[in-house]
């Protein structure tokens, strides 16, 4: 069964004018981990930050920084993400051809390994890899925007990923379209790193919302 519960909150619903606060506010606020989403415009539809924004990041903040590489192709990027302070680097198993070469990349650099799935892929794409990364990411909408709503039919992508884990130390996270109501759903299906971003930074309650997002998730988890 899954852990503790961890809140990542996504930056991408921060105030990019002043980033570096804002890192500091959600850390302050209790977060768990700090998830970065990297976007390129060709892989989604979307660009958002490159390796020197983590850099600049990274005094602001001793938690764990959670890369998610929303790029193609992946693998001429991991070093610059590796040396600016990712702490873990997630790519997407669509995002290039060799899923496993991407994966021993990253822990050449001494950084934990994840790999996304979007909602289109089925949780077999990844069944000869698992030993080999540290986080598996379900994508609950379609990777390129925030504020979108949760796709419910990848409950039962998230229980077959749980179901393959087995007992491999390996976090289970869900992105997109989580909060307060969605929250114990992904735990309940086995889901133990929850990345919240309008969720966590509406109304600059950032504190408040964390503790109702984790609550939620702990009490379904329990109840599991």
């Amino acid at each position: 069964m899954a852990g503790d519960i961890i809140i990542a909150p996504s930056i991408l619903s921060a105030d990019f004018a002043k980033l570096g606060e804002e890192v500091k506010a959600i850390d302050r606020a209790g977060c768990d981990w700090i998830h970065i989403d990297v976007m390129d415009g060709h892989f989604v539809p979307n660009i958002t930050i490159g390796p020197d924004v983590v850099k600049a990041l990274r005094p602001h903040c001793d938690k764990v920084f959670d890369t998610h590489l929303m790029i193609a192709p992946c693998d001429p990027y991991i070093e610059a993400f590796a040396s600016a302070g990712s702490d873990i680097i997630t790519v997407h198993a669509e995002a290039g051809p060799h899923l496993d070469r991407s994966l021993q990349h990253i822990r050449s650099f001494g950084k934990k390994a994840g790999v996304s799935l979007t909602p289109s892929t089925p949780e077999t794409a990844i069944e000869y890899v698992l030993d080999k990364v540290d986080l598996v990411l379900v994508m609950t909408v379609n990777p390129g925007f925030g504020g979108q709503a949760f796709i419910p039919e990848q409950l039962e992508k998230i229980r077959a990923i749980r179901e393959m884990i087995g007992d491999r130390h390996i976090h289970l996270e869900v992105d997109g379209g989580v909060n307060v109501e969605t929250a114990p759903l992904v735990a309940e299906a086995g889901a133990d790193v929850l990345v919240a971003g309008s969720a966590v930074f509406k109304g600059g309650a950032y504190a408040e919302n964390i503790a109702a997002i984790r609550d939620a998730a702990m009490r379904a988890q329990a109840a599991a």
